[in-house]
């Protein structure tokens, strides 16, 4: 009964934490925000009992985190809308 609170918590601040990534207007937030998305998955992931693809968001969340970073550096910071 547990697990099965925390998963739905987890589901809960996945899709909070989405929504708000999609919703922020500075870029180096939104990346903040989608790393915690990535961190919240992860953290699903091993809840359910699957840590090779928790693994496998992990590092991918990281690269993807980094590279948006290093893309932000070279533009803009604020979205224009």
């Amino acid at each position: 009964m547990f697990i099965l609170i925390m998963m739905v918590v987890f589901l809960i601040l996945i899709i909070g934490v989405g929504l708000a990534a999609l919703e922020i207007k500075d870029l180096l937030g939104a990346v903040v925000a989608y790393s915690a998305f990535s961190y919240l998955a992860v953290a699903l992931y091993l809840i359910l009992g699957s840590p090779d693809v928790g693994f496998t968001e992990a590092v991918i969340g990281v690269i993807s985190s980094v590279f948006f970073i290093f893309a932000i550096k070279e533009m803009n910071r604020w979205c224009a809308k």
